[in-house]
C-alpha cells in the first residue's frame, strides 16, 4: 500500500475517533453526526497531505511536524467557524495530524520511481 493510501485510510479512522471526542462537550451532542463526518473529512485531508509529503521527504520528524501543523490548521479553521471550543477542537486535531505524519513516514511503500528520484 502506498503512503498516500495509508494516510487517507488512517486519517478516516482517526477522524472518526477525533469527532467522537466531541461527545464530552454536552452542547455538541445533538449534532454529533455532523461533527464526526467533518472530522473524518479533516482526517482524510490531513492524511493525504501527510502521505504526499512522506513520498517526497524521507524524514520522520519533518513528517510529524507537517502532520501536526496541518492537523492544527484544519482544526483551527473549524474552531474559528464555531467561535469557541478552540482547545477542545485543536487538541485532538493536532494529535491526529502528528500521528498521521508519523504513520505515513513509517508505513507504506514508496514506488520504484520515487526510490530513484531521491
Amino acid at each position: 500500500m502506498n503512503k498516500i493510501l495509508v494516510g487517507v485510510i488512517l486519517g478516516a479512522v482517526l477522524g472518526v475517533f477525533d469527532g467522537l471526542t466531541a461527545w464530552f462537550t454536552p452542547e455538541v451532542r445533538p449534532v454529533i453526526l455532523q461533527v464526526v463526518i467533518g472530522s473524518t473529512i479533516k482526517g482524510v485531508i490531513a492524511g493525504a497531505l501527510a502521505g504526499w509529503f512522506a513520498r517526497k521527504v524521507n524524514n520522520l520528524w519533518a513528517g510529524i511536524a507537517l502532520g501536526l501543523v496541518v492537523g492544527l490548521a484544519l482544526a483551527y479553521w473549524v474552531a474559528a467557524m464555531q467561535g469557541k471550543y478552540y482547545f477542545e477542537i485543536m487538541l485532538p486535531g493536532g494529535t491526529v495530524g502528528a500521528i498521521l505524519g508519523w504513520a505515513t513516514q513509517r508505513y507504506g511503500k514508496r514506488t520504484v520511481a520515487e526510490n530513484y528520484a531521491t
